[in-house]
């Protein structure tokens, strides 16, 4: 038995059967693929995978078991690699976030820019995405950190930990109607309006459409975008007025807009920080939590880990 067998058991497994399609993640021949899970089975003396001539069109009871085991074994074998990188090579490596787009843009860059002056050696990768594919990103081991709303504490598969909370304002081109309101806006004054907000595939829209479905009121939405610059993209073209992350406008980089801040109709959002259980985690990872979530210690990152009974509750 081999990590490499078992490597290929597990990715035959998330290609949802397809042999071909593993051999190609693996960069490796199908056959190659195709010998080396006879021979592990062989070995074990009995099937991980239900055939029908050649094509496997299932897993087997005992293949279920080896595939729980397998990925336990491939995470702690990334963590042993880990441990000798950690005493060998402590300031150097790579940190992979995943993150939605506003958080990138406009609540990581701080961060990010202190992280780079202390660890100039450790490459930085951002990827992109909604809140449930950031989730699976991280979930999956595509990624270290998962920074989002609140899909990240809805996530089983990860331990979440609170960030900080923020709120909303409404956006619109100067001179518009709603700049006029003596008193603070209400939520019929926005509805009153072609709205422009973020995508469903957000969890924080759901906090907007809670406020609405409460005053009874159905709001026209013309647009929704999951970037925060889209959607100040279309107010700017006169489309609607924006509803989004307070945190995403800025009066100098938004010269040609106008925020109203709205925090007095709308829940908060809370950003999460999401980490896979079982992980070996490099110092520089610690820190770079620490800089963005400065509570968030190691001790207390370590504690949520070692607790993993839900997500931590704010304070």
């Amino acid at each position: 038995m081999t990590l490499l067998q078992l490597r290929f058991i597990q990715e035959v497994f998330k290609q949802a059967l397809n042999i071909s399609a593993a051999a190609t993640q693996l960069h490796t021949s199908q056959p190659g693929v195709s010998r080396q899970i006879l021979l592990l089975e062989q070995e074990l003396g009995a099937p991980i995978f239900q055939r029908h001539g050649k094509r496997l069109t299932g897993v087997t009871e005992a293949g279920y078991q080896v595939l729980a085991i397998t990925e336990r074994m491939l995470r702690d074998a990334e963590n042993i690699q880990r441990v000798g990188e950690e005493f060998t090579q402590a300031d150097s490596g790579t940190l992979l976030i995943a993150t939605t787009h506003t958080q990138a843009r406009y609540a990581l860059p701080e961060t990010i820019k202190r992280f780079r002056q202390r660890y100039p050696r450790v490459r930085l990768r951002i990827r992109q995405g909604n809140p449930a594919q950031i989730t699976e990103m991280t979930a999956r081991g595509a990624a270290d950190l998962a920074i989002a709303t609140e899909a990240v504490a809805r996530s089983k598969a990860l331990v979440s930990l609170p960030c900080f909370q923020w709120n909303r304002c409404v956006v619109v081109p100067p001179g518009h109607p709603l700049l006029d309101k003596s008193a603070p806006l209400s939520l019929a004054d926005i509805a009153a309006h072609p709205l422009i907000t973020y995508d469903f595939a957000f969890s924080g829209r759901s906090l907007i459409n809670k406020a609405f479905e409460k005053e009874q009121l159905s709001p026209n939405v013309v647009l929704t975008a999951i970037d925060s610059d889209v959607i100040k993209t279309y107010v700017e073209l006169g489309l609607g007025v924006g509803l989004m992350a307070k945190m995403a406008f800025d009066g100098k980089r938004d010269p040609g807009l106008r925020a109203i801040d709205v925090s007095h109709l709308f829940e908060p959002s809370t950003t999460w920080l999401g980490l896979r259980q079982g992980d070996y985690r490099r110092s520089y990872v610690y820190d770079f939590i620490e800089l963005f979530a400065p509570r968030l210690t190691r001790e207390t990152i370590n504690a949520a880990m070692h607790a993993h009974e839900g997500p931590v509750q704010g304070h």
